[in-house]
């Protein structure tokens, strides 16, 4: 049995919810048995039978002690029932138990960080870290068999924190929705759609459309998704104090209405600090939609498979990229949205994804020959 840990998935804006669930679905499909063990934060609607939720314990939520959770997981270990543990991100106790049943119990451990490791993550909430790093984290990081990377910049992160053991480097993939009709709009649309976090980058965002916005009154600025620790309110004060126009804030959208925003978007842009992958570019390109992303995110391929635009972070290179991309036909950005659409069918599905994390765990448990997307350096 193979035992998938994560503390949350019912964030539905949130990256792991999506693509940790979809990949144990389509390992499922595939004929794994598996365990998806998480914290009951909330209802989950339409839960897989895979699915395995825990409630929490006495102590601060942040942290989402849960002794039922680590019991069973002691459990399942003693029963000599696990082929594998893979968990996925850090900072919580669902993340530290893990390690120590894997480490009591022999069993190998694959952990994905899911962008925890990168400098700017890591540096939020440092001192919290500073204690729970050292006493718990690390020491159940140390046990670890392969770690999981969802790009090189990723794997960068790990050897950079010194962990050693092989980085098997495997996207996250991506569902391919049905290409669809635009909504009638007297506008074309520049999208963002994602968590309204700081680490997003719309501070620089704002800047860059205020910037663009007087050269280009045919477009408009849409942004979608969830308020994150109020800081929607910033955003929306930013706004203001810069005067700006035609900007729309449309909050969280889910399911068939958020394809539907991607197909409507003629160009989608995420500014980003820092991604460990960055899902809403991958659905972006799915729809059809061509995407300008900074270099917090690793998506040189934009550049290769001419599919948008890859910049430096900062509020100048996105003015340069806005007004260049902009100017463009709607042919033209749509025949760039047509090529990343192509991109992700080609080397995003989630069949493809699972094939490659069976590998990996066929080698971890089995031996053989390393996969070439395994990397030991």
């Amino acid at each position: 049995m193979l035992i998938h840990v994560v503390p949350a998935i019912a964030e539905e804006a949130s990256g792991p919810t999506y693509s940790v669930k979809r990949l144990c679905s389509e390992l499922s499909a595939q004929g794994v048995d598996l365990n998806l063990i998480t914290l009951d934060w909330a209802p989950v609607a339409n839960p897989p039978l895979f699915l395995r939720q825990f409630p929490l314990g006495v102590g601060p939520r942040r942290l989402g002690r849960s002794p039922l959770m680590s019991r069973w997981l002691s459990d399942q270990g003693r029963a000599g029932k696990v082929n594998i543990i893979h968990n996925h991100s850090l900072w919580m106790m669902p993340n530290v138990y893990p390690g120590r049943v894997a480490r009591r119990f022999d069993i190998p451990l694959v952990v994905s960080p899911r962008g925890t490791l990168s400098p700017v993550a890591f540096s939020r909430g440092l001192l919290v870290k500073r204690v729970f790093w050292p006493l718990l984290q690390k020491p159940n990081l140390d046990c670890v068999t392969s770690f999981h990377a969802t790009a090189i910049s990723e794997y960068e992160d790990i050897r950079r924190m010194g962990f050693r053991q092989p980085v098997a480097i495997i996207p996250n993939g991506v569902d391919i929705p049905e290409l669809g009709p635009k909504s009638k709009s007297n506008h074309r649309v520049l999208l963002y759609l994602g968590r309204i976090h700081k680490i997003k980058g719309l501070d620089m965002l704002l800047p860059a459309w205020r910037a663009a916005q007087n050269r280009f009154p045919d477009w408009v600025l849409r942004i979608a998704g969830p308020d994150n620790g109020g800081y929607l309110n910033e955003i929306k004060s930013l706004a203001e104090r810069l005067q700006l126009k035609r900007v729309e804030f449309v909050g969280p959208v889910y399911g068939e209405a958020k394809w539907q925003l991607y197909r409507d978007a003629d160009l989608f842009v995420l500014p980003t600090y820092s991604e460990n992958f960055g899902m809403s570019v991958s659905e972006s390109l799915a729809a059809g939609t061509p995407v300008l992303v900074t270099k917090g995110a690793p998506w040189h391929g934009l550049e290769t498979q001419e599919a948008g635009r890859w910049i430096d972070i900062g509020v100048d290179p996105l003015v340069a990229s806005l007004e260049e991309l902009m100017a463009r036909s709607v042919e033209d950005l749509a025949a760039m949205g047509a090529r990343g659409r192509e991109w992700m069918v080609n080397e995003f599905s989630w069949s493809s994804i699972a094939d490659q994390t069976i590998e990996m765990y066929r080698w971890l448990t089995s031996g053989g020959k390393c996969p070439r997307f395994v990397l030991v350096n």
